[in-house]
């Protein structure tokens, strides 16, 4: 099994050292370095940079620059989704954003993990677990989410959270680790 088979199961692979993953990333970071520097009013121009580094382009998708990836290959966006400035998606791992989900400023999607051993972080070891992000969820700013987290549709993470574990359904939740405070009802409009 190769290192990018390794990564994408989850397993401990070599992020560092293998050729083929140093020279993804240094494309799609190439693509981000294009992307945010194209003039907001230039919408075709940065939705064919997009296209790109996405592979795909999602219906309605605002994405603001600044904005930095790690493959971009790997980052699965639903339709009216909103990035806003200074977002960084490591995403070794799937990173699965639903539908209408706004995503505050200075946010980071982490899905890289390294070996508490430093002899094995020294070799540059790592593994990627997936972050998913249901419909309907509005992430404040300078949230971090971790490794492997799920957060259910209808929920809101407050700004500057750390979410270390999945959050459920339909909740405010917040605070370092950010834990659930209330249930909110989506069962209306207003």
């Amino acid at each position: 099994m190769n290192e990018k088979e390794k990564m994408k199961q989850g397993l401990w692979y070599d992020a560092n050292n293998n050729q083929e993953l140093i020279q993804e990333r240094l494309d799609a970071q190439d693509l981000c370095f294009e992307l945010n520097q194209v003039q907001p009013s230039e919408k075709e121009k940065r939705n064919d940079i997009l296209l790109k580094l996405l592979g795909d382009l999602p219906e309605h998708l605002e994405l603001l620059s600044p904005f930095i990836c790690d493959y971009g290959r790997n980052i699965h966006l639903g339709k009216n989704v909103f990035i806003n400035v200074n977002c960084y998606f490591m995403d070794g791992a799937d990173i699965t954003i639903g539908d209408h989900v706004f995503i505050g400023p200075s946010c980071g999607f982490y899905t890289a993990q390294h070996p508490l051993s430093y002899p094995l972080r020294n070799q540059g070891l790592e593994k990627a677990l997936p972050i998913t992000i249901g419909d309907h969820v509005w992430i404040g700013a300078n949230v971090t989410i971790l490794p492997g987290v799920t957060i259910g549709s209808g929920s809101v993470i407050g700004a500057g959270s750390v979410v270390t574990q999945d959050i459920e359904e339909n909740v405010l939740a917040l605070g370092i680790p950010c834990h659930k405070i209330k249930e909110i009802q989506n069962d209306y409009t207003d």
